[in-house]
């Protein structure tokens, strides 16, 4: 199941893209044998209600959009995409995750994930314009598999993390590396506002099988500047969920961002940097291609 959040006249509501159709989340779960009381407008509200029983629903979609044609939004080229969950209540991420990544650094690989935040403000939608221009001249891209949690999870086993995932998205941790650098903190190079893109779906974890088998690629202006593979993690996603619960309680909509690969336009030579009017792209096996422009600095 793809599940999305789209622009209505009532609102940023939640939905389900079904080939190239979108259908609102709400209607089809009227008819769904799953159906429990509760509003379920957004997809944070969605996973609230149902973070345990998303695969059964996923099972439905296809029975539910036959019974329910009134669900159906409209075609996806004429609706509007916005972030996949619009209100997470924590973005969190994780930093040299990928062995080659920490070669490219130079560091030591780390005994435990490093762990930095963003935050809502920061995250923006498939057909938003990537911002940051305005603040720095280094703008730099890294593709990331973005996970997203089901189900309310505090010090959960790494052998049971999975159950607590929901979905996956691809997403750019866009990063201003002279904000970063600045200091021995990462934020003000990670949480410029409207620098990360992700979606344009969440795709659920019954679609998508072993998360730890997904190749990602990152271009930028059809140029292949990063590939690599989940397997390649030094900290697999059961692992990330797991450590993180064991100190901070993770909810329905939370965001974990996985870390990237090498590649990224600090480490090159000469270094590459984003300009207005590029074109950057995410791809991720099984999971969906993500593409932003980066948009010219407002003044």
């Amino acid at each position: 199941m793809k599940l999305i959040s789209y622009e209505h006249e009532s609102g940023i509501r939640g939905g389900v893209l079904i080939e190239d159709s979108v259908y609102d989340l709400e209607l089809l779960l009227q008819g769904s044998k799953e159906a429990v009381h509760g509003a379920t407008a957004s997809v944070r509200e969605f996973l609230e209600l149902y973070g345990e029983r998303i695969a059964a629903i996923s099972a439905e979609v296809t029975a539910l959009v036959a019974q329910d044609p009134v669900a159906r939004v409209g075609a996806l080229s004429d609706v509007r995409i916005t972030t996949p969950v619009t209100d997470p209540a924590k973005v969190l991420c994780i930093g040299l995750n990928y062995k080659d990544h920490v070669a490219e650094t130079g560091r030591a690989f780390p005994e435990y994930p490093d762990v930095f935040a963003k935050f809502a403000s920061t995250m923006i939608g498939p057909e938003d314009e990537i911002g940051g221009a305005r603040v720095s001249e280094n703008l730099d891209f890294e593709g990331e598999v973005a996970v997203v949690i089901g189900r309310r999870a505090s010090d959960v086993s790494e052998a049971e993390a999975l159950q607590y995932v929901a979905a996956l998205a691809p997403l750019n941790d866009v990063t201003a590396r002279d904000l970063q650098y600045r200091g021995t903190q990462w934020l003000a190079g990670k949480a410029v506002d409207g620098s990360t893109p992700w979606g344009p779906a969440l795709v659920t974890l019954d679609e998508i099988g072993d998360p730890q088998t997904l190749e990602l690629v990152t271009r930028v202006n059809g140029v292949e500047m990063q590939r690599s593979n989940t397997r390649h993690q030094i900290f697999p996603i059961a692992r990330i969920v797991s450590y993180l619960s064991s100190f901070l309680t993770l909810e329905p909509g939370d965001v974990i961002a996985t870390g990237t690969p090498q590649g990224i336009g600090a480490k090159r030579n000469p270094p590459v940097w984003l300009e207005p009017g590029d074109t950057v792209e995410i791809e991720i096996e099984k999971v969906g291609l993500l593409r932003n422009r980066v948009g010219k600095p407002q003044l």
